[in-house]
């Protein structure tokens, strides 16, 4: 067993999809000179992702939320700003309202073309954006421990970030469509559960050294190990519009490593439950955010979801004030109370058709609310 707490630093990581003001349409091949900007001013902070129309930004490791918080809105601000020099906007959500896949370009870089290569169709369809969480925990051992347990909680994240209803012009019926794109590429969903550290890499070593995969960032799963950094890395969230509840959700994560870690020091632990419990919860976040609630497999019910949230806020209250973020954890509440960016998206979606919008004007109109939103900071 570590001996050592864990530093718990936190990194944060953003995507954004580009487009064009004017049209709200996604900006198939944003200018260099866009990139060149942002590269300088960020401190190489901001680069292009898989698409050429999409903006990843990386904190530097931070030492408590409040520092978080002023980077990563630090880093909004430019790509809004420097965005906004070529008619352009990024729009914090994990799909666009309506523009095609087909139409977009892909970054010209060596790792997304060998993607592309060997995804094919599945690859062409990833005009998705998420938020990324990597919390300190530098032994390795302990990480995976801990990465077994945080399991569990994977959907609740994914019920308050949800921010993907729609794709192509449709209204899915889904609150995270996000990962239903991100589940037809290989190595993607819930991780697997590891004994030790020796055990996943051997697991792990076995498609690296046939060259299935060229090292363990090509495993996508809903929280890994990092690969270049000694963090766990939550991935199943999706990109948060408003910049408030990115700061929540990264709280919370945060805090819930801290709770497990601290069961731990007691010699005692979460319990561990199958994918096929854990994946109906991740279902349940997917397709109705927190509107259903999910399987509470303790009690083995369906436990409305503002139960679950308050048990999460008590559950984690020694943690957060540890952690100085009492604020952004309780701040979940508000979540509920207005909606995730998916409730809010089809909520202008509707009051638009309500008021004589047609079906494309209706879609321009959730665009606009999505730059506008994005650009709170």
């Amino acid at each position: 067993m570590a001996t050592r707490e864990p530093p718990l630093t936190l990194g944060i990581e953003e995507e954004y999809l580009l487009v064009e003001q004017a049209t709200g349409a996604v900006a198939a091949e944003p200018p260099d000179e866009l990139f060149a900007a942002l590269h300088e001013r960020t401190a190489g902070r901001a680069f292009p992702e898989f698409l050429r129309a999409q903006v990843e930004v990386a904190t530097p490791v931070c030492r408590d939320i409040a520092e978080a918080r002023r980077e990563l809105a630090g880093l909004r601000k430019a790509v809004i700003e420097e965005a906004g020099r070529f008619g352009l906007a990024p729009i914090a959500a994990s799909s666009h309202p309506f523009s095609l896949t087909s139409k977009q370009k892909r970054t010209d870089k060596e790792r997304y073309v060998a993607l592309l290569e060997e995804m094919q169709g599945a690859a062409r369809r990833m005009m998705i954006c998420g938020l990324h969480v990597h919390v300190g925990i530098e032994d390795d051992d302990l990480r995976i421990d801990l990465m077994n347990q945080l399991t569990y909680f994977l959907p609740h994240l994914l019920a308050l970030s949800c921010s993907s209803p729609f794709w192509e012009g449709e209204r899915t019926g889904l609150m995270s469509f996000r990962l239903m794109i991100f589940n037809g590429v290989p190595r993607t969903g819930l991780p697997e559960q590891f004994s030790s550290w020796g055990e996943y890499r051997r697991h792990t070593d076995i498609l690296a050294e046939t060259g299935v995969i060229a090292d363990t960032s090509r495993i996508w799963w809903d929280l890994r190990p990092s690969l270049r950094y000694p963090t766990l890395e939550t991935r199943v969230m999706d990109c948060c519009t408003t910049l408030e509840d990115a700061l929540s959700l990264a709280a919370l994560n945060q805090c819930l490593i801290r709770m497990l870690y601290r069961l731990r020091r007691a010699n005692q632990r979460w319990r561990m439950y199958s994918h096929l419990l854990l994946g109906e919860n991740r279902w349940r976040a997917m397709r109705y955010s927190y509107d259903a609630g999910l399987l509470d497999l303790g009690q083995q019910r369906i436990v409305p979801f503002a139960e679950l949230l308050e048990e999460l806020i008590a559950i984690v209250r020694e943690d957060a004030e540890a952690l100085g973020c009492v604020v952004e954890v309780e701040r979940l509440r508000e979540i509920i109370a207005r909606g995730t960016s998916a409730h809010r998206q089809i909520g202008v979606y509707t009051s638009a058709l309500s008021a004589g919008a047609t079906e494309p004007e209706a879609l321009k109109a959730v665009v606009d609310w999505l730059i506008a939103e994005t650009a709170r900071l």
